[in-house]
């Protein structure tokens, strides 16, 4: 097992988060399964501590997770099929389908009850 450190910032989530994403699936009472769970747990607590009760809106949601997994706007399109709704969802002028989610929950494993939360889409008011 790799040594866990302590996440402080930016930097060290999106290392972790990376990490976690290698880790995803491993067999529970693993070395690789207790490493997700350890890390899981310190990612959970990073977030409750510089980010307390603040619920996240889907799309935000969307981005950060690009941004810490090193994704960018066209892999989410490869994701979709489509450029255009790609862009769309990002730019909140089109909401998610029930396919984006569940292409988002079972390809780049963002829970789906996450990204149902309903969200404003459109010309901002």
């Amino acid at each position: 097992m790799p040594e866990i450190r302590p996440i402080r910032n930016n930097d060290d989530l999106t290392v972790t988060l990376a990490r976690i994403d290698a880790l995803w699936g491993a067999e529970h009472n693993t070395p690789d399964g207790d490493e997700f769970d350890i890390l899981c747990a310190l990612v959970e607590h990073y977030e409750t501590q510089f980010h307390p009760n603040r619920p996240m809106e889907p799309v935000e949601l969307l981005l950060q997770h690009m941004e810490g997994a090193g994704k960018v706007p066209a892999d989410l399109a490869n994701l979709f099929g489509s450029q255009s709704d790609a862009l769309e969802v990002l730019d909140r002028k089109r909401a998610l389908t029930v396919d984006m989610i569940h292409k988002l929950s079972s390809v780049w494993r963002i829970p789906a009850d996450c990204l149902v939360t309903p969200y404003h889409v459109g010309a901002p008011q």
